[in-house]
């Protein structure tokens, strides 16, 4: 009987072993075998004295690697210049703009359709070769055009370049870093003082669906603006706007100021962008007690 039993024990066992699914031969990826720690932030990533996302490889492409790979066009003092993109594809346009030391003053625009501009900006820069201007434009729904008329004198031409903005381009750089965002009510302003070791500023602009007009200014010392930027965007959140400001030397501070009326706020995430330096700063550039 004990011989018996035993037989219909071991008879059972492997009957059921018989309906246990094979294990499949997972391949193991780079992800499963690193040590992510999904509590980790981009900005802890960001190596003081090495630099920010750019300077780190992090996606995208250095500024000055987008301006050695490019062909910039040449636009005179009092010319206007265009760039049209059919590809409905093309969501955000990057839009660079330097000189040879001299002073910058242009407008940007975006035009889609026949008479209607649904972001346009009016740009000075103080030293268009020490403080080049960067931005990252929304284009949804193509097709559109950029135009870029050079305001200043004919002594004073400015290089450009416009380009399509990929998944990895520098506005999910920006995105990546400027993770911090406040309201700042229509006629009200906010001010960044930033530490001396910061190279660059990574600035986003956006609203809930409202129209967008702010100002945007790099001041170094009383009442100097070295960088000054009018913003108008038709729809804040269906065209945010990205932007890397450099801010080389000490005494930097970026003000934002909401233009609009007190019925259309909008949400600032302005962040240390690439740092250098010896790296002494506890923080991550950006001074305590920011916003006045």
């Amino acid at each position: 009987m004990k011989f018996l039993a035993s037989l219909a024990l071991a008879t059972a066992i492997n009957g059921a072993t018989a309906f246990v699914a094979p294990q499949a031969n997972r391949a193991a990826t780079q992800l499963a075998m690193s040590d992510y720690n999904v509590n980790t932030s981009v900005r802890d990533n960001v190596d003081v004295g090495v630099g920010g996302p750019l300077s780190s490889g992090v996606g995208g492409r250095d500024l000055a690697e987008i301006w050695d790979n490019s062909s910039p066009v040449i636009v005179q003092g009092g010319s206007l210049r265009t760039w049209s993109f059919a590809n409905p594809a093309i969501e955000s346009v990057q839009v660079l703009l330097k000189t040879e030391g001299r002073p910058l003053d242009a407008d940007v625009e975006l035009w889609q359709g026949p008479d209607n501009t649904p972001h346009k900006m009016r740009v000075y820069v103080e030293d268009g070769a020490l403080r080049t201007f960067n931005a990252v434009i929304g284009t949804p729904r193509g097709p559109n055009t950029v135009a870029i008329r050079n305001i200043g004198q004919l002594e004073f031409p400015l290089d450009a370049v416009v380009r399509p903005d990929r998944d990895d381009g520098l506005a999910a750089n920006i995105a990546s870093v400027a993770q911090r965002s406040e309201t700042i009510q229509g006629g009200a302003l906010r001010t960044y003082p930033f530490n001396p070791t910061v190279d660059s500023v990574a600035i986003i602009l956006k609203t809930d669906g409202r129209p967008l007009n702010a100002r945007i200014e790099l001041l170094q010392g009383p009442n100097n603006n070295k960088q000054v930027v009018e913003l108008y965007t038709e729809d804040g959140l269906d065209r945010p706007f990205f932007a890397i400001v450099e801010t080389p030397g000490s005494g930097n501070v970026v003000r934002v100021v909401n233009t609009a009326p007190v019925e259309f706020p909008l949400y600032a995430s302005v962040d240390a962008y690439r740092v250098g330096g010896d790296g002494e700063w506890a923080d991550d550039g950006l001074m305590i007690g920011r916003a006045f």
